[in-house]
C-alpha cells in the first residue's frame, strides 16, 4: 500500500532524509517515531505528494507520487501537526467544504459528511462552530476532514499532541476501527505508550535515516520470556526451577524468576501445570514484553558510539 525506495530529501543546508526505504501493507497501522528533527514530518509530506524527494521513489496504492500527485491525493488523507479550521463555520459546513474540496461528487456530499462525523463521534456536534470545540474535538474534526473522501491511506503527524488521556484513548479506538475497515495508517507520535495500543508495526527514524522497521503485537518468535511470581519467598528457587522440564532459568531471586520457554500455548500450559505440581507458591505467570519506549531507548542507546 505504501512503498518507499531510497528516498532522499534535501533542504538548502541540510539533508532531511537519506536513502529511506520501507513498505507498509494494507490494513496496517505503522508508528513513525524518532526525536525532533529526525525527518518524520518531511517523510510524511513526501508520502503525501506535497514535497518531491531529491531522489528515490514513493508509491501509494501503486501510484507514483512524483508522476501522479493528484491521483495520490485522491487516495490519501493527510493531517499535519499544525492544521487550521474555519472557526466561524459549523462542524457540518467544515466537513461539507472538505468534501467538495476533496472531490466528493455533490450528490454524495451529504452522505459523506454524515459518515465522517459518525466515524469520529461528532454527529451530535454538527451545528457547533469549529472555533468553540475543545482541542480533542478539533483534532477529531481535522481527522474527519482528512478522511471524508474515503482514502485508502491516512497519514497523521502527531495527531494526539496536546490531548488529554480520555481524548487520546478515543483517538486510539478510532484508529483501530479504521484499521478494521481496511484503511492503512501511518502515524507520527512522541507518545510511545499510546502507540502500543494500536500500532501493528514501528519505524525508527533518526537523522533522516530509517534505522529499524519491525512488527508490533503478535510475536513471531519461537520462545518467550515469562515472569514467575511467588506468593511468599522460596530460598532455593533457582535450583527447584532447574529441575522442571520445558524452560530455562534466566534469573531468579526469592520472590520469583524470569524463565525462557516455548511460545506455543500448549507448551506453556504444560509448564504452568508442572510449576503448580512442584508445590511452588506460584501466584503469577505471565509473558514479559518489552514496552515500546523501553525498546526505543534500548535501540537508541545501542547506537551511541557508532559512526
Amino acid at each position: 500500500m505504501i512503498v518507499a525506495e531510497a528516498v532522499t530529501y534535501e533542504y538548502p543546508n541540510v539533508r532531511a532524509l537519506s536513502g529511506v526505504s520501507f513498505s507498509v501493507g494494507q490494513g496496517a497501522i505503522a508508528a513513525l517515531i524518532g526525536p525532533n528533527g529526525a525527518g518524520k514530518t518531511t517523510l510524511l509530506r513526501c508520502l503525501a505528494a506535497l514535497d518531491r524527494p531529491y531522489s528515490g521513489t514513493i508509491a501509494i496504492d501503486g501510484i507514483d507520487t512524483a508522476d501522479h500527485p493528484r491521483e495520490v491525493h485522491r487516495r490519501i488523507g493527510y493531517l499535519s501537526d499544525y492544521f487550521g479550521l474555519y472557526g466561524d463555520l459549523s462542524v457540518e459546513r467544515c466537513l461539507r467544504h472538505a468534501a467538495l474540496s476533496g472531490g466528493v461528487p455533490p450528490a454524495e456530499v451529504k452522505a459523506a459528511v454524515a459518515r465522517a462525523a459518525e466515524r469520529v463521534g461528532l454527529d451530535d456536534r454538527m451545528r457547533d462552530a469549529a472555533g468553540t470545540l475543545s482541542r480533542g474535538l478539533r483534532q477529531r474534526l481535522g481527522i474527519a476532514q482528512a478522511m471524508i473522501h474515503d482514502p485508502t491511506v491516512l497519514l497523521l503527524d502527531e495527531p494526539a499532541s496536546g490531548l488529554d488521556p480520555e481524548a487520546r484513548h478515543a483517538l486510539s479506538e478510532l484508529f483501530k476501527a479504521l484499521r478494521d475497515q481496511g484503511m492503512t495508517l501511518l502515524v507520527s507520535s512522541h507518545i510511545l505508550s499510546e502507540l502500543e495500543d494500536y500500532a501493528t508495526e514501528v519505524l525508527f527514524i533518526r537523522d533522516g535515516r530509517l534505522l529499524q522497521h519491525a512488527p508490533l503485537g503478535a510475536s513471531t518468535a519461537t520462545t518467550v520470556r515469562l515472569r514467575v511470581e511467588l506468593a511468599h519467598p522460596v530460598a532455593d528457587l533457582a535450583s527447584r526451577l532447574s529441575g522442571i522440564a520445558g524452560m530455562a532459568v534466566e534469573s531468579a531471586d526469592e520472590s520469583g524468576a524470569v524463565v525462557v520457554a516455548s511460545a506455543e500455548p500448549e507448551a506453556r500450559r504444560v509448564l504452568l501445570a508442572a510449576l503448580l505440581a512442584s508445590e511452588l507458591p506460584v501466584c503469577g505467570f505471565a509473558e514479559l514484553r518489552e514496552r515500546l519506549q523501553e525498546s526505543y531507548l534500548t535501540f537508541v542507546d545501542g547506537l551511541e558510539g557508532k559512526p
